[in-house]
């Protein structure tokens, strides 16, 4: 069963009282946040989502916010934690962690079918051997559960390893292959390769701001790709440790982010805080279904972004654009392990 098939107004009503029972149930089992309902004095009944009480990302690099037991909890999650910058704590029990898993995977389903496919990885496999596994590593290797027989395009000095790309596309060249990497990593290395990956369904996310520097849109990463290796299935996504499991999806048309149905944006305009029509740009705050077991069911983001249709695409619900980074916010993990790539 797909998730993207809730129409906006559907979505909508199904999130809002379940997102409202989420509350209500974080507020009794969270005392922090409990303490912050009370100080805004945050009180149902909310019966749009954008009523619903918002938690900033940034609470979670500096609380501790769980909504169950210490002995409950069942594997911490962090962000980057880079250097200068204090990571995000994310707290999962058993049944969390294996709500985030599942509908990650009915996600990536839509576009990946279901089984797992053959899986070239832009990266080197020295990322995902480090000890100290860094965001960048943790992404490869969650991604990893959904490929098979994985190549890493980079040999462990960073250079490409030609070889490696040849031999698995002789195995896998004819048939549909999935390709994963950090966006400015793919823009780097891919196009100089000289292969042909027109089978290839390329996942990617991250990484914007070199490429902005470069003055590489969404359009032109596209159109580069496909005229120079023959990509033209390319899904960028949007997600965050913070609500694990939740990936906002690009659709085929690369006309915009889509959001899974157990979840959804709100934009806020920055000023008002009330939700800013479709077109205005503001702050992305993101709403789940899936954080069970802490506070992180509706939060404000320090990304800027944009609605830019809704109900109108590939899927329904609304589709937006990911503008940026909040002018003097922290850069997250990802963006810059991407940039010394």
């Amino acid at each position: 069963m797909s998730v993207f098939s809730l129409a906006e107004r559907e979505r909508e009503a199904a999130l809002a009282s379940e997102l409202a029972a989420l509350t209500e149930r974080h507020r009794q089992a969270c005392p922090p946040y409990r303490r912050i309902l009370d100080a805004i004095a945050a009180r149902p009944p909310y019966e749009r989502l954008v009523e619903l009480p918002w938690l900033p990302v940034r609470l979670f690099k500096t609380h501790e916010l769980r909504s169950v037991r210490e002995d409950q909890v069942f594997r911490v999650l962090t962000s980057s934690g880079t250097t200068g910058q204090q990571p995000s704590r994310v707290y999962l029990d058993r049944e969390a962690a294996a709500a985030q898993t599942r509908m990650l995977a009915a996600t990536l389903r839509e576009v990946l079918g279901e089984r797992r496919l053959p899986m070239l990885i832009v990266d080197s496999r020295s990322v995902v051997r480090d000890p100290t596994l860094s965001a960048r590593g943790a992404g490869v290797l969650g991604m990893m559960n959904f490929g098979r027989d994985h190549t890493f395009v980079l040999d462990d000095q960073g250079g490409v390893d030609a070889e490696a790309v040849e031999a698995f596309l002789a195995r896998h060249g004819s048939e549909r292959f999935l390709v994963f990497g950090f966006t400015f990593m793919v823009w780097l290395h891919l196009r100089g390769l000289g292969a042909d990956l027109s089978q290839g369904v390329l996942i990617h996310s991250g990484g914007w701001k070199r490429l902005a520097e470069q003055a590489v849109d969404n359009a032109e990463f596209r159109r580069r790709l496909a005229a120079e290796c023959g990509l033209s299935r390319i899904h960028n996504f949007y997600g965050m440790v913070e609500q694990i499991g939740t990936v906002f999806l690009e659709g085929p048309e690369g006309d915009g982010l889509y959001c899974p149905d157990f979840a959804d944006v709100v934009i806020r305009d920055p000023e008002s805080w009330q939700e800013a029509a479709v077109g205005e740009p503001g702050l992305i705050e993101v709403v789940s279904t899936l954080p069970t077991s802490y506070p992180g069911h509706v939060l404000l983001t320090e990304d800027l972004g944009v609605v830019r249709g809704v109900d109108d695409g590939h899927w329904p619900g609304k589709r937006f654009e990911v503008l940026g980074r909040l002018p003097r916010a922290e850069a997250r993990g990802c963006s810059d392990t991407m940039g010394q790539g």
